[in-house]
């Protein structure tokens, strides 16, 4: 992989060399505490020392609601028309929210491949960014903390300069548009980096604990922990909605004025809803509260282990930190493995 030094005082002009690349979003601020992904015009918008988004990248593949594609009594049914040619560079990307990328790619690549998906994501450049976690990230423990591929390039903070990981060929075309602007690393940079390394590694504060993970849910399967987070959850979906790894959605039909056309469109759904296992004839399979709950944890942390061999969470403390309910998922881990039953 090629590794090379960008100063900092260069990375305003290297940014706006990425136009050339595509559209240019970035983390930008949103009121004094929230930031989100979000096109930037002025790259003094950028908020580069930021935790976390409220939404994750999905928001760009898997859109919160998009048309599948407009049917017509006389004519049947078409795709949507789309900018084909538009492309986006996604700058600022945290490990974590790469690697939840990395699920969701491999999830919609399965047998019946999501090609509503794939036609954004193959469009898209991405930037990565390291971070400094605070009380709620814990992708340390689950290994998302650090990632060697998912990007087109990726920058570490060093101090004076970044160390700018090559991932991709067209990462590399972006380097070599801005060629002057980069340096080749040197032992002070070297130095620094694995410094930095070790300051980042020793800065996390919460762990989980995910060896025999599995094991431990299907053994407490009947655990009252279940009934009590039940107790607390909303039933809102908003864990749902802020995971970078759910997938889940609902296809409707919305019929226009002239009762002869309309769109077919498919929005985010959650678990966690009460009507999401409803069948015909009334029927519901997860009724209760408790039982949503431990379906979303089950999937998560068992279903998902099984079916790809790691878990569909990436550690980012996103659930934690929307959930008006403040459910904690290490909490309930926790719990799980506490040797007195709860």
């Amino acid at each position: 992989m090629k590794i090379i030094t960008l100063p900092k005082e260069n990375l305003t002009e290297f940014i706006g060399y990425l136009h050339a690349f595509g559209e240019i979003h970035a983390p930008t601020k949103r009121g004094d505490k929230s930031v989100v992904f979000a096109p930037v015009s002025d790259l003094s918008e950028i908020e580069l020392n930021y935790t976390r988004t409220i939404l994750p990248l999905k928001k760009y593949f898997f859109k919160p609601v998009d048309v599948m594609f407009n049917f017509y009594a006389d004519k049947g049914y078409e795709a949507p028309t789309e900018e084909a040619d538009k492309k986006y560079v996604i700058f600022g990307v945290h490990p974590c929210d790469i690697h939840g990328l990395k699920i969701l790619d491999l999830v919609s690549n399965g047998r019946y491949v999501d090609t509503y998906y794939f036609a954004g994501r193959n469009k898209a450049a991405i930037i990565g960014l390291d971070c400094i976690p605070d009380d709620l990230c814990f992708c340390r423990s689950i290994g998302t903390d650090f990632v060697d591929a998912g990007f087109d390039l990726f920058l570490s903070d060093i101090d004076n300069s970044y160390l700018v990981r090559v991932g991709t060929s067209l990462g590399d075309d972006m380097v070599k548009a801005a060629d002057t602007l980069f340096h080749e690393v040197n032992k002070e940079d070297r130095e620094a980096y694995k410094r930095k390394s070790i300051e980042r590694r020793k800065s996390f504060r919460t762990e989980i604990q995910l060896q025999d993970l599995p094991e431990i849910i299907d053994l407490e399967y009947e655990n009252e922990v279940w009934h009590e987070v039940g107790e607390k959850c909303l039933s809102c979906g908003t864990c749902s909605m802020v995971c970078p790894t759910c997938y889940c959605y609902a296809v409707f039909d919305e019929l226009n004025l002239d009762a002869s056309s309309g769109q077919r469109k498919r929005r985010w759904d959650s678990c966690l809803f009460k009507d999401y296992a409803l069948v015909a004839g009334g029927h519901n399979f997860r009724a209760e509260r408790s039982s949503r709950v431990k379906n979303r944890f089950f999937h998560k942390q068992r279903g998902f282990v099984t079916q790809y061999g790691r878990p569909s969470c990436v550690g980012c403390g996103r659930c934690k930190a929307y959930c008006p309910a403040g459910i904690d998922i290490v909490e309930i881990v926790n719990k799980l493995r506490s040797q007195t039953r709860v």
